[in-house]
C-alpha cells in the first residue's frame, strides 16, 4: 500500500513581489497531523508562506503541491476541489458588514453548496444548528461582537483547531512562542523570507528562538 503523500509540500518555492523578495526558495514538507506554528518579526514572510499553503497565491519560483497535486498543473475546477480541503482563518476580521451573523459563519461552507443553494441561504438560511454550535464553541455565543480574540479565547480557539479525532492538519502564524509550545507539535521559524529554524515545539525555547529569528545577521 503506497504512502500517502504530504499535505502540503513546498520545493524551492519563492514569492516576489516585483523587485521585492517577500519569501527566498523554501523546501517546506507538512504531513497529516502535524499542527505547525510559523514564527517570526513582522514583514519575515508568515503571510506570504500561509497564501502559498491556501492557494491563494502562486509562488514566482519553485512548486507548492497540496495532497500530492501541484496546483500549477490543476484545471479550475481541481483546484477548486483541493481548495475546498483547506480551511483558512484571516488575521483581520473579513466580515461582510452589511450580512447577518448566520450568513458570515456560513460562508466557510459555501464551497461545498451548490449555486441554487447558496442563493437561497441568504433568504432562508441553512444549517442553523451547525451555527449556532461554532459560535459556541469559541465562545461567542449567539453573534457576540467582538473585534479581536483576547489571550484566552485565542488559546481557546488554537485548542480547537488543532483538536481533532481525524488528524486535522493545522500550519498557524503565531507571534507567541508560548502559545506555539502548548499548542502545535513543530515550529517553523521565518527571518527575513527564509526559514532559519524548524525543530519540534517543544525544543523552541525562548533562547532558542531569540537567536534564530531576531538576532540581526
Amino acid at each position: 500500500m503506497s504512502e500517502a503523500p504530504p499535505v502540503i509540500r513546498l520545493r524551492g518555492a519563492g514569492c516576489r513581489f516585483g523587485a521585492h523578495e517577500a519569501l527566498g526558495e523554501l523546501d517546506l514538507t507538512v504531513h497529516a497531523g502535524e499542527r505547525v506554528a510559523v514564527l517570526g518579526t513582522s514583514g519575515a514572510g508568515k503571510s506570504t508562506l500561509l497564501a502559498l499553503v491556501n492557494g491563494s497565491l502562486e509562488p514566482t519560483t519553485g512548486s507548492v503541491e497540496a495532497f500530492g497535486e501541484n496546483s500549477a498543473h490543476l484545471t479550475a475546477p481541481r483546484r477548486r476541489l483541493v481548495q475546498r480541503r483547506i480551511g483558512s482563518v484571516s488575521q483581520d476580521l473579513a466580515l461582510i458588514e452589511q450580512v447577518r451573523v448566520v450568513h458570515n459563519v456560513n460562508a466557510g461552507r459555501l464551497g461545498r453548496w451548490s449555486t441554487t443553494r447558496a442563493l437561497a441561504s441568504l433568504i432562508w438560511p441553512h444549517s442553523l444548528d451547525v451555527v449556532r454550535d461554532a459560535l459556541e464553541r469559541v465562545d461567542l455565543g449567539w453573534g457576540e461582537p467582538v473585534s479581536s480574540l483576547d489571550p484566552v479565547r485565542a488559546a481557546r480557539v488554537l485548542g480547537l483547531l488543532g483538536a481533532s479525532p481525524t488528524g486535522r492538519t493545522l500550519v498557524v502564524s503565531l507571534h507567541q512562542p508560548a502559545l506555539a509550545r502548548e499548542h502545535c507539535t513543530r515550529v517553523v521559524g521565518l527571518r527575513q523570507g527564509r526559514i532559519v529554524l524548524d525543530l519540534p515545539a517543544g525544543d523552541a525555547t525562548d533562547e532558542a528562538l531569540s537567536y534564530d529569528l531576531y538576532e540581526l545577521v
